[in-house]
């Protein structure tokens, strides 16, 4: 098991949000995630830290042969490099009151290393003083720069109308460019199953492991529960692959897009992987050696091991610690309070405010996101505001300055976004000429206004802060969580949250993150209902029994686990959980369904 200083790490935020957040953390043993999305604010981001560390610049332009693959390995290349600088610089600094290296140690949760650190301080003697010191020197480390790839984003491209070869698809091109790149670290699959994405891994053989069981890069799969997990490791373990991580996410209580499925709550799916951790790596291990063997490659005496973590609305110290001791997990993954911490992310001053001030019903579950998936979004934002604004002129819809959302073909040959200008007007036609009640035709107009061109406005903020792009109109996606923190924090009073050093909650009354996600998947079901009762989901009527019968079953878990393990405001909780009870009994099905039951 690879030893890491930090339980937490921070995940992937949009598309500019993390995207230079390892250029802050990474020195500290705290890993972060990078996204791939738009290598244009990548390239634009390489362009403003060669500046500021006063390298050479030369451009990679979007007309250049695979520039996008490029532009990608030429960033982390740079983060790699500055991040090595950043970490020889702290291990050659003294331990003074304000060095990086004291606030590596200090910010460390406690552990073996941190009580080394606390003997180191309390010793008298200089000689063993000194010797302690080079000890911990020798035994700092950088987190991991990790990336990220949404699987869905996958677009093909065209050239002059002609479609490229597949190996020239968005997200093929991103994971070229983070294989051919020098780091180190790991790729986080997203957003489901991309089977030709997982089989081009295959082609690239630092993510093989050595005669000596490892492997330069690794992968991440992020989850929502334990079949996928199941699937995805055989799919991957067939080629060869081995799954370092598995990411389990809450599908609605996290940021950006939320994937409810069937109501897989994260308690239950956490158990699952407790109580079949063991018989995961085994299975996946009998493909992975018989394939490795086929191969001609080294296999592994026994199963390499695989990290579980857990992510999604985490938001108090004791859920933190609850998590990674009763479920054994060996991390967490704690997102959208970090975009008030100015020190890791890059959110703008004006969105930074917002953030702060935002009520409840300023972060809302939207259907913004051309992917047609839910997504967390801020209402205040400039993006959405920009939105409303072309709707007021007769003119909605956006510009496609990037397309990595084109992917739909309905009145086009060559694929176009949904939340494309062009696009939209001819939805709009249609719908007009359907002779809709008009009440149903208001409700379709409103969804098809909805969207938004988040693959360009996610990376506003970041134009704004290393651009002081005025044109930028950036969309922000974080998580329902932040409604509890209504200030800008430090890094260090963030990390002592998360270790129960100190609290920064604003509100004390806030649920525990297991009801806070039951309630917001009683929310979905209630309004997949209203959208099937209007006809705008055609889901078929036993989504809806299933996911009814999974919250019902989700409360009696989470009953017996509070008797079991849960000591924190367990009355609290399980006068919660009645209260969820009785209003998920009330909730009705659609009709046909409330007379088959």
């Amino acid at each position: 098991m690879q030893s890491h200083p930090h339980t937490f790490h921070i995940p992937v935020m949009g598309t500019g949000f993390t995207l230079d957040t390892p250029l802050r953390v990474a020195r500290y043993g705290i890993s972060s995630v990078i996204s791939l999305v738009d290598d244009v604010i990548i390239e634009n981001s390489r362009k403003f830290h060669c500046a500021q560390n006063a390298r050479p610049y030369e451009p990679i332009s979007s007309g250049q042969p695979d520039a996008r693959a490029r532009r990608i390995t030429a960033y982390l290349n740079l983060v790699g490099e500055l991040v090595a600088i950043q970490m020889q610089a702290l291990k050659e600094a003294p331990f003074t009151n304000d060095s990086d290296l004291t606030r590596y140690f200090e910010l460390l949760p406690q552990s073996p290393l941190k009580a080394r650190y606390a003997q180191m301080l309390a010793t008298a003697d200089e000689e063993e003083k000194q010797r302690l010191q080079d000890e911990l020197r020798e035994k700092v480390t950088a987190g991991s720069i990790d990336v990220n790839i949404m699987t869905k984003l996958d677009a093909d491209n065209y050239e002059n109308s002609t479609k490229l070869p597949p190996e020239y698809a968005d997200g093929m091109a991103a994971l070229r460019g983070f294989a051919l790149s020098d780091l180190s670290s790991a790729m986080v699959f997203s957003a489901g199953f991309n089977p030709r994405l997982y089989s081009y891994a295959a082609t690239f053989d630092d993510f093989f492991h050595d005669q000596h069981g490892s492997a330069k890069k690794k992968l991440i799969i992020k989850v929502s529960d334990y079949r996928s997990a199941l699937i995805q490791g055989k799919f991957l373990a067939k080629r060869g692959l081995w799954v370092s991580e598995f990411r389990i996410e809450s599908g609605l209580n996290c940021g950006g897009h939320a994937f409810a499925n069937e109501c897989n709550l994260l308690g239950p799916v956490l158990e699952e992987f407790k109580l079949n951790r063991e018989a995961l790596a085994e299975a996946l291990y009998k493909i992975y050696a018989k394939t490795l063997g086929e191969m001609g490659r080294p296999v592994p005496p026994a199963a390499p091991y695989t990290r579980i973590t857990v992510q999604g609305g985490i938001g108090t110290a004791g859920e933190d610690r609850f998590l990674l001791q009763y479920f054994s997990l060996d991390g967490t993954g704690w997102g959208t309070p970090f975009m008030l911490v100015p020190e890791v992310t890059t959110v703008d001053p004006e969105h930074l405010k917002k953030l702060c001030s935002a009520k409840p019903e300023d972060i809302y579950l939207s259907n913004s996101s051309p992917v047609g998936v839910p997504f967390w979004n801020l209402r205040t934002s400039a993006s959405e505001e920009t939105r409303r604004l072309r709707i007021q002129m007769g003119k909605p819809g956006s510009p496609c300055v990037k397309g990595y959302l084109s992917f739909n073909t309905e009145f086009t040959e060559k694929p176009v976004c949904i939340a494309s200008r062009e696009y939209i007007s001819k939805k709009l036609q249609q719908l007009a000429k359907e002779a809709l009640p008009t009440e149903d035709e208001a409700l379709r107009r409103e969804d098809i206004l909805a969207k938004s061109c988040i693959c360009h406005d996610l990376g506003g903020t970041i134009s704004r802060v290393q651009h002081d792009d005025p044109k930028a109109k950036p969309a922000v996606c974080c998580g329902p969580n932040i409604r509890y923190f209504n200030r800008i924090f430090s890094l260090d009073e963030m990390v002592g949250h998360i270790y129960g050093r100190l609290c920064l909650l604003v509100n004390s009354e806030r649920p525990h993150m297991f009801i806070e996600e039951m309630r917001l998947n009683l929310d979905f079901l209630r309004e997949e209902i209203r959208k099937f009762s209007y006809q705008l989901s055609n889901r078929p009527q036993a989504y809806f029994e299933t996911f009814k019968g999974s919250l019902l079953n989700g409360i009696e878990y989470y009953r017996n686990l509070a008797k079991q393990a849960i000591e924190e405001h367990r009355e609290r909780f399980l006068e919660d959980l009645k209260k969820l009870k009785e209003e998920i009994e009330r909730t009705c099905l659609p009709q046909k369904m409330c007379e088959a039951v």
